[in-house]
């Protein structure tokens, strides 16, 4: 099997680590050699944070780089855009529409780009763009945003569904397990 590159792309403090750890383990457990890689930037400050996971037969590197991503999964639509030059041309970005104003849209330094995403598919971006905080609430927290996501991007993996359950059943916080099963729900049949 070819090695596979997915990239997880978000804020700091929306879950963009455990979604990588959720996949990370997933992966392992389907038997897959994984490299997992985590580049935390500014995210205590509400700044850009990138995850890398490859997998395959045999995987050498973690890290992702330009035009090497199979899937982006981008938690907030600036992030999207941010790393769209990371995806290979036939790869695809599964999206949060969410807007988070970086630090100088917030100060009025700069403005938030209209039509972000838009202008992704104008330049042949494989976009799939679903209200995931919406359906996070839906769950029971905004917080499940990550797991949504993570449903949505399943579809994108050949790995049947249970198994995604299971590895949630694994990974979260027991607590908080049922409701990041609706999440993910939520998001794979959206």
């Amino acid at each position: 099997m070819k090695t596979t590159s997915v990239m997880i792309v978000g804020v700091g403090g929306q879950g963009s680590l455990l979604a990588s750890k959720l996949l990370g383990r997933l992966l392992v457990d389907e038997g897959y050699d994984v490299k997992v890689s985590e580049v935390h930037g500014m995210s205590q400050r509400g700044g850009s944070v990138v995850t890398y996971v490859r997998f395959g037969d045999k995987v050498y590197s973690p890290i992702v780089t330009e035009g090497e991503a199979d899937i982006i999964i981008a938690f907030e639509k600036l992030e999207a855009a941010r790393y769209a030059k990371y995806l290979k041309a036939d790869g695809r970005i599964v999206v949060n529409t969410q807007q988070i104003d970086p630090m100088p849209v917030i100060i009025g330094a700069a403005e938030y780009p209209a039509d972000v995403l838009e202008e992704l598919t104008a330049k042949g971006v494989q976009v799939e763009a679903l209200d995931a905080l919406s359906l996070a609430q839906q769950a029971g927290s905004a917080k499940a945003v990550n797991i949504v996501l993570m449903g949505r991007a399943a579809k994108h993996f050949n790995i049947p569904y249970e198994r995604w359950i299971a590895a949630i059943e694994n990974t979260v916080n027991p607590k908080f397990v049922e409701m990041n099963k609706i999440a993910f729900d939520l998001g794979y049949s959206a």
